[in-house]
């Protein structure tokens, strides 16, 4: 038996059966934590789910293969197989005879905007619930939605069943991942990813690409194992194309090709002697760009390319110096981006372009083809982003808005500036009128773990999808939830406390949690200054990422979480800012142990007290060995969340930093019993400097 419990001015009323009303309580729309949010929401019935769910779908392959998605879901949720009297669940498009029903019944129609992507879902009585749209896209987003209305797990397992209409805001909705600078997906992966955006109802993904695809006209660049080849990318765009995902390859095309440019036979063909800017005037540039393109088109058949094009810092320092003096630096770089677009055109693709150079010459960019797009970026929680847009917007050309999730070079992402520069970035984005949005994930340093990115990249597919302004708060708060299936709230508050922990090292004037504070010594000189500035805020970071650690294993015993690679990477970046407060702690105590240990030594009576004291900086449970054990555990850690997500090409170059750090503590414990036995043997201690400590670190 099914019951449908309505909330009517908070009354609870159940015809069938008030003992039910236990399993299957009474919700409001506004309690959902769906990500995204959806626009119009009503009702509030729920189905239990205890005999099973049947899905039902029409025979074309995108319905069916949206079908079979939910009955993965529901077969994840521990819903069992269908018994007689189970709910059904239908898949129906809106012309057929199921979705003309659905729609008259509820008094509901499609408005123009919900046609491509949008949809409606609705109780059908007691028996189940209709998923209706005009698109296999809107259909496959409404059964996204309706896979997070599912709650509870196995015999427990109930859903929810509100009368949702939903349609995007914004018509493209994706990330831009960064393949060149360390982190390579491996295969496994990326179906992960492309499912996982899916599931949050983001239709485009952009490899960026420098060095790092394999062209057959010019392999030298490519290193064996860190490209990704023609016949993957062919797997990925297939994979990808069935849940609704467009592949926008980006190659570099004008500056970031150092990775290219060192190799001889590209030499010539730089701005600046082995720079990472191509010289626009060389007869090769185009060609070279020419051949590129047109292998990347033969394996994305995508409408789009991204040309990349920012950041060209070289441009006018070389070989272009007196015609950047002569035209100004705008009119040599946008003169670049239309003859790239000519010797583009017989690929027939969109171009995309990033709009960091050409917003600093809003006279000329009108000079731009048309039918060029516009990807101003930007990546700090500023109050307003319209000054990036308009100069594209007023010479005619469509913008897609890029923010970040503030990944690159930290140990943990910033979402405090993530969420308030995606938050105001697409919401003055929607105010003009862009059509899209890529959010940017960038491994600056080659350390990135994607797995730690899904906070930022959901509240970008968050913010995307719903109109206007979207609320960092209700986000926040729906995370947990909607990615993870934690009902103890205690998911996003482990977010919390890490955005905490990066106000803390905000507080100390150090910017946030980056990774250079992970590895820098703090007996150097650069270490005792920002010792001197952290020191104060060392106990508060620790604490909120300790607290961050817990709340992850608490809502693991819990009950049975869903993504749990990202959860094991929020832990692994937890477990990393805090170490950075170990370290620094506990290498303040090392020198206030040995200043102490130094006024010890001409009291016989207290020698016991300071041999204890050596043996405290360092032995089986010494300081020394605890900054070491750090490094090297965090470093098996580390090692296992790279390999989880990527190649293992590049991995290399970080561990051994990690194995550079943990030799560098062992060498200091080795130094260290040199200077126990120095004690032993002639009752002298070296000078603090000779140890191997400064002086003192205090202020």
């Amino acid at each position: 038996m099914h019951c449908r419990i309505f909330l009517v001015s908070f009354v609870l009323s159940c015809a069938a059966a008030a003992g039910l009303a236990q399993q299957a309580p009474p919700f409001n729309c506004a309690d959902l934590k769906l990500v995204p949010a959806v626009r119009e929401c009503g009702g509030n019935d729920s189905l239990l789910l205890n005999a099973g769910a049947n899905v039902v779908a029409d025979n074309n392959p995108e319905d069916q293969f949206a079908a079979e998605d939910l009955k993965a879901a529901l077969d994840s949720a521990g819903v069992s197989a269908p018994a007689r009297d189970a709910i059904t669940i239908s898949l129906a498009r809106a012309d057929s005879e199921a979705g003309k029903r659905a729609l008259d019944q509820h008094n509901l129609k499609f408005d123009a905007a919900m046609h491509d992507e949008g949809y409606m879902l609705a109780g059908e009585g007691k028996d189940g619930v209709a998923v209706v749209a005009e698109t296999s896209a809107g259909l496959f987003y409404g059964v996204q939605t309706l896979k997070q209305l599912i709650h509870g797990w196995g015999k427990d397992a109930v859903l929810l069943v509100p009368t949702i209409r939903d349609w995007p805001a914004m018509a493209h909705r994706g990330i831009s991942d960064d393949w060149s600078r360390g982190p390579l997906p491996n295969m496994e992966f990326l179906k992960r990813e492309i499912r996982t955006l899916a599931a949050y109802k983001l239709n485009l993904f952009s490899p960026y690409f420098e060095n790092t695809f394999a062209y057959a006209s010019s392999p030298v660049a490519a290193f064996p194992g860190g490209a990704m080849t023609p016949d993957q990318a062919r797997e990925l765009v297939a994979y990808a194309g069935k849940y609704h995902i467009t592949i926008i390859p980006e190659q570099e095309s004008f500056g970031h090709l150092h990775s290219v440019l060192k190799f001889q036979q590209f030499a010539g063909l730089a701005e600046t002697p082995n720079g990472a800017v191509l010289a626009p005037g060389d007869p090769r540039t185009l060609p070279l760009i020419g051949e590129w393109f047109a292998e990347l088109a033969k394996v994305f058949p995508g409408p789009w390319v991204h040309i990349g094009a920012d950041e060209t810092f070289e441009l006018g320092l070389g070989r272009t110096r007196e015609e950047v003096q002569q035209k100004g630096l705008g009119a040599v770089y946008l003169d670049f981006l239309s003859r790239i677009h000519q010797t583009l055109a017989p690929n027939h693709k969109q171009l995309l372009f990033w709009g960091d150079i050409a917003e600093h010459s809003p006279d000329l960019v009108s000079t731009l083809p048309k039918d060029m797009i516009a990807v101003p970026w930007e990546y700090d929680a500023k109050p307003d982003f319209t000054g990036l847009i308009l100069p594209f917007k007023n010479a005619g050309l469509e913008t897609w808005v890029a923010p970040g999730v503030n990944n690159w070079s930290r140990l943990y992402p910033n979402n405090n500036e993530a969420l308030g520069n995606i938050r105001a970035f697409v919401r003055d984005g929607q105010k003009l009128g862009s059509t899209g949005m890529l959010n940017t994930i960038w491994n600056d340093d080659g350390e990135g773990i994607f797995d730690e990115n899904w906070f930022g990249v959901l509240f970008g597919a968050a913010a995307s999808w719903q109109p206007g302004e979207s609320s960092q708060e209700v986000f926040t708060a729906s995370y947990g939830q909607a990615f993870h299936r934690d009902v103890t709230g205690k998911i996003s508050q482990a977010q919390r406390e890490l955005m905490a922990a990066h106000n803390d090292f905000k507080a100390a004037g150090l910017g946030d949690a980056g990774d250079d504070y992970f590895w820098l010594d703090p007996f150097s000189p650069e270490g005792q200054a920002v010792a001197g500035k952290i020191r104060p805020q060392l106990a508060s970071l620790r604490l909120h990422a300790e607290r961050a650690i817990a709340l992850i294993a608490e809502a693991r015993a819990a009950a049975k979480l869903e993504n749990q690679p990202a959860l094991d990477a929020m832990d692994l970046g937890a477990r990393r800012i805090d170490f950075v407060g170990l370290k620094f702690q506990f290498a303040d105590e090392c020198v206030v142990l040995y200043r102490h240990a130094l006024s010890l030594t001409d009291d016989p009576a207290r020698w016991d007290e300071l041999a204890g004291v050596l043996w405290t900086i360092s032995s089986s449970d010494g300081r020394f060995e605890d900054i070491r054990n750090g490094y090297a555990l965090l470093g098996q850690l580390y090692r296992e969340a790279w390999l989880r997500d990527n190649r293992p090409y590049w991995l290399a170059n970080n561990m051994a930093r990690y194995h550079a750090a943990t030799e560098l503590w062992e060498a200091r414990a080795a130094r260290w019993q040199q200077v126990r036995e120095q004690w032993d043997e002639t009752h002298t201690l070296p000078t603090p400097q000779q140890a191997g400590l400064p002086a003192w670190m205090g202020n």
